[in-house]
């Protein structure tokens, strides 16, 4: 399915650092709840993620990460997620390996354009 220029521009993916990391136990699936910093004006927001078994919550822990931002909150279990962190299943099964650059040079809440 194709989509016009149009509508990927309405979708606002920003480069976050996760700055929590809490087991999620009341999640449906394994999952860690995330604090996620990307700067002024968007600030901190919250994410849920089905990431254990491929990533650890030290590896998250300071990981910068690519998320929607711009997607409404989603309850998850008892959990209010902000904001869509973005991944690719593990061909492992476990998880999701999550989208980080591949250098650090980029500024904290950079758009993908």
């Amino acid at each position: 399915m194709e989509i016009a220029w149009e509508d990927f521009e309405k979708v606002d993916i920003r480069l976050g650092k996760v700055i929590e990391v809490d087991d999620f136990p009341k999640a449906r699936n394994p999952a860690f709840r995330l604090k996620i910093d990307f700067g002024p004006p968007i600030g901190i927001k919250t994410s849920s993620v089905q990431a254990p078994g491929a990533h650890t919550k030290e590896e998250l822990l300071g990981m910068l990460v690519c998320c929607v931002v711009n997607f409404p909150p989603k309850k998850v279990a008892d959990f209010m997620s902000e904001v869509l962190t973005l991944g690719f299943k593990n061909t492992e099964g476990l998880g999701w390996i999550l989208i980080t650059p591949a250098k650090k040079s980029v500024e904290i809440g950079s758009k993908l354009t």
